[in-house]
């Protein structure tokens, strides 16, 4: 047994070692997802954007906001100028939350009257809405415990009285924070990524298996037509893909469309030219279909872990926050959720469309450039 068994240990083994490119795959594929999933994979919700309209503009009511961040799970990046103003900046994802102080917050505390004071939270994103919705109340509260504490140091043990702060709290784009809301519309974009990527390294790859990829060179085609007539076919199924999911979500899991569907493919297909130019690109530097596999699921992980598919990206250490301004899907996300959920336009998602036409042109430009190359 062991005379007939070695040698087909030896032979294996062989193959392994005289495949480096597949064998450094292995190699780097744990180290990644060790990295990503021991920083990014988070239940940790911290420093959720949070946009301010403090109308008050006393120190009562920036003790207040005080308190917001002092917590560590608000962070304010936004000072609004007004309500609208407020709206636009959860609208577009500049902010997760707002807070409003009424004029009259300062007045109403040092009367002894109940201050009110609303917050409001973005819920296309259950987890983080749900922490950010149970913080704010908290703060509410030791904050009003506080003052309360003062009030009767001030009246020598006085009568307690009623809550001075009450912090009203309301949910925006999904009240409910059904999961199915949040995941649904992220869903697109990675199958998007996964199917014109995979699609076009493995079909470019499989001709050169076969070696017909030397018979289409000889022809009469220029390498550009060979490009475009090789990805065009895959953006099509996947934007088909594209269409399958949104009927299935919203007929199925009741998800609702409440933003411009063509807006949607349009963007939709800005997002595809990136993704198939990481597939033409890794087409390039696959041998087999099984390498070309790898590879895809290598560039994969980042985009699921480091886009704010699944784990909120300001939860994230700032480095790795860095990296997810580098993947295409980070702003697809935020536009496909906005389309969905919030029914937002161009004017809201104007950024994204800007790094989305970036990213697609640049990766397309470098992917062909080798791919030429590689024909030559």
């Amino acid at each position: 047994m062991a005379t007939h068994l070695w040698p087909i240990i030896r032979k294996e083994f062989i193959h392994i070692i005289r495949d480096p490119r597949t064998l450094a795959v292995m190699f780097v594929m744990p180290l990644l997802q060790l990295i990503l999933l021991g920083y990014a994979a988070t239940s940790d919700v911290r420093n959720v954007p949070l946009a301010v309209y403090d109308q008050s503009r006393t120190p009562q009511s920036r003790r207040l906001v005080e308190a917001f961040v002092a917590s560590g799970q608000f962070a304010v990046t936004q000072v609004a100028t007004s309500e609208e103003d407020l709206a636009r900046l959860v609208d577009s994802g500049q902010a997760q939350a707002g807070l409003i102080i009424p004029p009259a917050y300062a007045t109403d505390l040092l009367s002894g009257r109940t201050a009110q004071a609303a917050f409001v939270l973005d819920g296309s994103d259950p987890s983080v809405a749900s922490s950010s919705l149970s913080a704010a109340r908290l703060i509410g509260q030791v904050e009003a415990t506080t003052i309360q504490q003062q009030n009767l140091a001030r009246r020598a043990g006085g009568v307690a009285l009623a809550s001075p702060i009450e912090v009203r709290t309301r949910v925006w784009y999904n009240p409910d924070m059904a999961s199915a809301y949040f995941m649904v519309p992220a869903l697109i974009g990675i199958i998007l990524q996964i199917q014109a990527t995979l699609l076009t390294a493995s079909a470019i790859v499989r001709e050169r298996e076969r070696g017909t990829i030397e018979q289409l060179i000889v022809t009469p085609i220029r390498s550009w037509e060979l490009i475009v007539g090789k990805i065009l076919p895959f953006a099509f199924v996947a934007l088909l893909i594209t269409v399958e999911v949104l009927v299935i979500g919203t007929f199925w899991f009741q998800v609702p469309i409440r933003g411009s569907l063509l807006l949607l493919l349009g963007i939709s297909c800005l997002f595809l030219l990136s993704s198939l130019g990481i597939g033409l690109f890794i087409s390039t530097i696959a041998q087999t279909q099984q390498e070309a596999f790898l590879l895809t699921f290598l560039t994969l992980l980042p985009s699921i872990f480091l886009s704010g598919f699944i784990y909120p990206i300001a939860a994230m250490p700032l480095a790795l926050q860095y990296v997810s301004g580098f993947i295409p899907l980070t702003y697809f996300l935020v536009v496909v959720r906005g389309i969905v959920l919030k029914g937002i336009g161009i004017p809201e998602l104007g950024n994204q469309i800007v790094a989305l036409t970036i990213f697609g042109i640049v990766l397309i430009i470098l992917a062909s450039a080798r791919f030429r190359k590689r024909l030559d």
